[in-house]
């Protein structure tokens, strides 16, 4: 084909035979029992296949445009109708022959407004795109589905059948699999909706089944790397914990010791610390942070925002100091002076432990003997960042990925199936969950009202709102402009302070310690409160349009009230549209389990946005959905077991198809080649 077409195609990620054939369809239409005009039913979604009889534009008002094309097929009239779109008229000439589907509505007459459609060309070719079920598939500009699918169509006539199959027989036979080629054919162009399912159940089973090969190497392969196996007494862990002010939690015993076993082993760990909103990761951390620290080396804390980085330096700081163990900061808002100083200290191992952000990656900063390399909320950092630090260290350091965002077990088996897994699955004795409401837009002065008796007792409120610009300049604007609505207008006798993301470090810095000194009652902010903000008096979090967050940010900002010795409270101002809206903010109210939330957040918003999971190096997925095929992942995962059990590398003859294809499948920030 011409460069300017293929030009096209490559915007949809379609450069060779191989991309074109596993481009499969988003949806699909069945056209194979069209409907007469005059039986389509309103307030349904029909298809209909007929002729053009006239086509008209009207502009009633300034800015309006209106598009109406009458097509017929013998039985009755039906009205295609676009707004704005006025283009599309020469698309529609009398007597073009068409199909139109989208929903049926009747405004004077019988009309679909904003209708998919597809000029037929009145040849043989017509075949594959009516009177069967026919594919829908994602396009880009100036490409139609008629130009794609005749493309895809001719492209299987000629290479689906040569496709190798490359599943053992043994394995396509105990699960019924069809062969690949065929399943490649049905995927596309199905001839019945038993057809469409064999296929697909097939295409998924190999695509979770490379996945979970693919992974299950990497775990093998940091197995068999070589770690530094550090030799500790933890006697400085167990000193930490005589000078804790409370207990830790079974959970945290538990978890403490699954990562000290983990670190004295001569493979590099390689652990995902999951726990909930409060379950007390960071004492966790920083006891595995002391294990390096006792075997003479060095670790970093690695965090996304400065805010973040802060917290835990301080943390640490006054539980390590008695301890005379150094922690240094390494952020960007840094004076200059301080950061010569941090970088010496760190270059030098005068520093024991370093927190901070992605100043930790940067080409100048050197450690001394870096062993250890903990990442919070690690879903916020891409697996070239995580790869650089982790390039700092000694041999193969030990790593520690931690998240507040509880995996739902879906996730865990597929993003996380190369890490091991500890979970706390408990809270601190003492903490009470926070009251959560959803409050409606003429409810909103009750809350305000209710906001203020709560500061009234002596207590500490925030108020998050979303921010949809991306401008630096109309951020700072928005920001500025809504804290200023608070205090001028709805608490004019409330002290009222103000914290965003794009705010200097020292400016956050000061914001942050007025409200823990108690001299901020209400603290306006952006979703930059989302982690690692430790304020016990704060006993009110007041949310704007919350239908605006996903379920698991939700969750975390109302983890940062609920942690003194009182009722907290968390209100949802939010007007959802859809039913689906309103039924997600209603499980926020009615749990506070993270686990649950997530397997909800999840199932709502796709594997795709969850958790950043683009992130993490995975291969994307192109028909398996991790949500709702989870029995087939786990057939896939036993499946891969049972091969790399018997064939640990895919040296066998008959697993050389499986070895071409994990190799050219995986991206290469999978730690692993056979």
């Amino acid at each position: 084909m011409g460069p300017q077409r293929a030009k096209t195609l490559s915007r949809i990620g379609l450069e060779t035979i191989e991309d074109i054939i596993y481009y499969f369809p988003r949806c699909y239409e069945d056209r194979s029992n069209l409907k007469p005009i005059n039986r389509i039913q309103v307030g349904k979604t029909e298809t209909i296949k007929g002729k053009v009889l006239a086509s008209g534009l009207k502009k009633p008002r300034p800015r309006l445009e209106i598009l109406k094309v009458a097509i017929s097929d013998g039985t009755g009239i039906v009205y295609a109708v676009w707004f704005n779109q006025s283009y599309l008229q020469k698309s529609f000439p009398v007597g073009t022959a068409v199909i139109l589907s989208g929903r049926v509505d009747r405004f004077r007459e019988i009309q679909i407004v904003n209708p998919a459609y597809e000029i037929l060309a009145g040849d043989e070719e017509d075949l594959i795109h009516t009177g069967r079920i026919v594919p829908i598939y994602s396009l880009t500009e100036k490409l139609t589905q008629r130009r794609l699918r005749s493309l895809i169509k001719d492209v299987l006539d000629k290479y689906a059948n040569r496709l190798p199959d490359i599943l053992p027989e043994n394995m396509r036979r105990r699960h019924s699999l069809i062969d690949l080629p065929r399943a490649i054919i049905h995927i596309h162009f199905p001839e019945s909706e038993e057809d469409k399912e064999s296929a697909r159940y097939r295409l998924v089973f190999d695509e979770f089944f490379f996945l979970q090969l693919g992974l299950a190497l990497s775990k093998a392969g940091k197995i068999r790397s070589k770690g530094i196996g550090h030799k500790a007494s933890g006697k400085l862990s167990q000193r930490l914990k005589e000078l804790l002010p409370f207990k830790l939690t079974t959970a945290q015993e538990r978890v403490i010791e699954e990562v000290r076993a983990d670190m004295e082993k001569d493979r590099p760990m390689s652990r995902l610390l999951q726990g909930d909103v409060g379950s007390g990761k960071t004492v966790v951390a920083a006891s595995a942070l002391l294990t390096a620290v006792e075997g003479g080396f060095q670790a970093a804390l690695m965090v996304p925002t400065e805010i973040l980085a802060e917290q835990h330096f301080l943390n640490l700081q006054r539980w390590l100091l008695p301890l005379r163990v150094k922690v240094a900061l390494l952020i960007g808002s840094l004076s200059p002076r301080m950061k010569r100083e941090s970088l010496k200290e760190i270059e030098s191992g005068q520093a024991d432990i370093v927190v901070g952000t992605h100043a930790l990656i940067q080409e100048k900063i050197k450690f001394s003997r870096l062993s250890l390399i903990i990442i919070d909320e690690q879903h916020r950092f891409g697996v070239k960042q995580r790869a650089a630090l982790r390039e700092k260290g000694v041999e193969t350091p030990d790593v520690l990925l931690m998240t507040a965002t509880p995996i739902p077990r879906t996730l865990a088996l597929t993003v996380y199936g190369d890490l091991d897994i500890s979970t706390l699955d408990e809270l601190p004795p003492g903490r009470m969950p926070v009251a959560t409401y959803l409050v409606g837009e003429k409810d909103r002065p009750g809350a305000y009202k209710f906001l203020e008796e709560e500061i009234k007792k002596g207590r500490q409120a925030y108020i998050v709102y979303p921010l949809i610009e991306e401008s630096e300049k109309l951020e700072v604007k928005a920001a500025t402009e809504m804290a200023r609505h608070f205090q001028r207008d709805i608490f004019p006798h409330l002290r009222v302070g103000l914290l965003y993301g794009r705010m200097k470090g020292e400016e956050k810095e000061k914001v942050m310690q007025l409200f823990k000194e108690g001299r901020i009652d209400i603290l306006v902010s952006t979703t930059v409160i989302e982690v690692g903000i430790d304020i016990p008096n704060a006993s009110i979090m007041v949310i704007e349009n919350a239908e605006r967050f996903g379920l698991a940010q939700l969750h975390q900002m109302r983890g940062r009230v609920g942690r003194g010795d009182y009722q907290s409270y968390c209100l949802m101002l939010g007007s959802p549209a859809s039913q689906e809206g309103r039924k997600r903010l209603q499980v926020m109210t009615e749990t506070s389990d993270g686990f649950r939330i997530a397997e909800e957040d999840l199932e709502l918003r796709g594997p795709g946005e969850f958790f950043g999971i683009r992130q993490s190096g995975m291969p994307e997925l192109r028909i398996g959905d991790i949500a709702s095929d989870m029995k087939l992942m786990e057939l896939a995962r036993r499946e891969a077991g049972l091969i790399l059990a018997a064939d640990p590398e895919l040296r066998d003859g008959e697993h050389y198809l499986l070895r071409q294809t994990l190799n050219r499948r995986f991206p290469t920030s999978f730690e692993f080649r056979v």
